[in-house]
């Protein structure tokens, strides 16, 4: 059974189809590693890594070194209406909950 769910936020037209996956992808499950999105949107690895390029070239992700292992990158999705800059971490979707930095 396929079931298509609707973005909480549209992807720019002008990208690709996976590109466009892996940002909704992003959108509903937050911080996620280059092999959990190929593992959730089933798309080969080279194809989510030229979806992570586009998106990072269009500022829709945010990529940071993951704190748990620094050969890893966590990516997420820039949502509108999360504060840029200068906020806290509670705005920031790739910032570490106090109960997990010491993991």
């Amino acid at each position: 059974m396929i079931v298509f769910v609707r973005s909480p936020l549209p992807a720019p037209s002008r990208l690709p189809p996976s590109a466009k996956l892996v940002f909704t992808v992003l959108a509903w499950n937050g911080r996620l590693t280059q092999k959990a999105l190929i593992e959730r949107t089933a798309l080969p690895s080279r194809t989510v890594r030229y979806a992570l390029g586009r998106l990072r070239d269009e500022h829709l992700i945010i990529e940071r070194l993951s704190p748990r292992d620094a050969r890893q990158s966590l990516y997420a999705a820039v949502l509108p209406g999360a504060e840029q800059g200068g906020g806290g971490d509670e705005q920031n979707p790739l910032s570490v909950p106090e109960d997990q930095s010491n993991d």
